[in-house]
């Protein structure tokens, strides 16, 4: 078996270390530490953005040593001011205790949480919520000056602007999660994103002000894609980790469509590939890059841990089925449920589009009418709209074109699984209509 590098080794290779405390590499070699990071609870869920601390977490676990996940309950409650220009609106307890909760199943997903170096879920609102201003100030606040303060990036940036008090404490508050982490977890290290950097520091400095006790800390990188853009974010917007946010098939798109210039990267990021298999689908790239095989690794690794195996599944099969590549008949239930979710989707009974008698009731024959199914999906405005369609040949069913005269078809062998039939509307108009009883 292939030993797993040193933690910062590790980072170094995969192009996540960006900077360091300067005992940090003596202190990780001298045996398993206890290290944190945060994550503000300000939305419902996490981002892509927020992979890359995870990972960092991840690749702290897997050298040895024991990782904590700290909720921000508290600090979620006055909002960090790095990397805004403006105030960041307040949420109320029962918003942020909302957030905390998705955030804390998330989580789970990354990181291993049993035997002796197994991760911990901690939320600092059990300490910072019951704090006490006058005990803060005189306990925390006199270890910091105010120009020690105002000469670190996140308040210096924001000075011109304007910062509140609320969001200038920011700072003190972090270091003292770092202090009651060190006192109840006995941590040593925190890891977060390089912007954090100042705040990070300033808890390095409290614990040995108020702990006489070495800390340190580790920072990732900030990412960008190929363009210079801000990673994370797609044409709909953040890219979630939470199913109901961004579906499994959003997701997985998102990372199938990453740049040829940041797949390889993205691979040493947000994967456990080693550098070989890395190097490997790389090579690929290179040579072939219509396969677009460093993508497909990378979007199956990722969303697989986040979504599970059959969040993949299903998020292939639709992607297979838009390309025409899987019949419809072939797709399962939970593809059904995504494919619902990314072509307009209508639900509608079986007797408000079935053909019917004289006397208006559904005849007996069980056809489906063309026309209803074409205005319930909304590819037509009406009946006339319809005929008008079918006629000229623009209408599809199921992707078998139909003939002009094709108004009323079968039941039978039109709907597919759980009732689903697809209605195509020229060669790009797709809808889903579920026939329910």
């Amino acid at each position: 078996m292939t030993p797993i590098p040193s933690f910062l080794d590790e980072l170094r290779w995969r192009g996540l270390l960006y900077q360091h405390t300067q005992l940090a590499e003596a202190a990780l070699a001298a045996g398993p530490v206890v290290a944190y990071c945060g994550f503000d609870p300000t939305a419902p869920s996490l981002h892509v953005g927020n992979l890359v601390p995870v990972m960092g977490l991840v690749h702290l676990q897997r050298a040895g040593h024991r990782p904590i996940a700290l909720v921000g309950g508290g600090t979620g409650m006055i909002g960090d001011p790095g990397g805004r220009t403006s105030e960041r609106p307040l949420l109320d307890v029962a918003a942020v205790d909302a957030n905390v909760a998705g955030i804390r199943g998330q989580l789970e997903r990354f990181l291993d949480f049993d035997g002796p170096r197994g991760a911990t879920l901690v939320d600092n609102a059990q300490w910072l919520r019951p704090l006490h201003a006058v005990d803060f100030m005189r306990d925390v606040g006199k270890h910091f000056t105010v120009n020690w303060m105002m000469a670190k990036d996140s308040v210096k940036s924001r000075l011109e602007d304007g910062i509140s008090y609320t969001e200038f404490s920011y700072m003190l508050l972090q270091a003292y999660d770092f202090l009651e982490l060190h006192r109840r977890q006995k941590v040593t290290f925190q890891i977060g994103g390089s912007d954090q950097w100042g705040n990070m520091i300033a808890g390095v400095e409290l614990l040995r002000r108020a702990a006489d006790a070495d800390g340190h800390v580790v920072t990732l990188p900030l990412v960008t894609n190929a363009s210079g853009a801000k990673f994370g974010k797609s044409e709909a917007g953040a890219v979630w980790l939470d199913p109901a946010l961004t579906s499994p098939y959003q997701f997985y798109q998102f990372w199938l469509n990453a740049d040829d210039r940041d797949a390889a990267m993205y691979l040493k990021y947000f994967t456990l590939l080693d550098a070989k298999a890395i190097d490997a689908i790389s090579v690929d790239l290179a040579e072939a890059p219509e396969s677009r095989a460093a993508q497909r690794a990378l979007a199956r690794d990722v969303t697989e841990r986040v979504h599970g195996k059959p969040g993949v599944a299903a998020a292939e099969d639709v992607a297979r089925f838009f390309f025409g590549l899987l019949p419809a008949d072939e797709l399962s239930e939970a593809a059904w449920a995504l494919l619902a979710r990314e072509a307009p989707f209508a639900e509608v009974r079986a007797a408000d589009i079935s053909e019917v008698d004289a006397s208006g009731a559904p005849a007996a024959s069980g056809r489906l009418d063309v026309y209803k199914l074409l205005s319930a999906s909304g590819l037509a405005a009406s009946n006339g709209a319809a005929k008008r369609l079918l006629e000229q040949g623009g209408v599809s069913i199921n992707f078998r074109k139909l003939g002009a005269s094709e108004r009323y078809i079968a039941a039978d062998g039109t709907l597919l699984r759980g009732g689903h039939v697809v209605v195509g509307k020229g060669k790009r108009d797709v809808a889903v209509v579920r026939v329910r009883g």
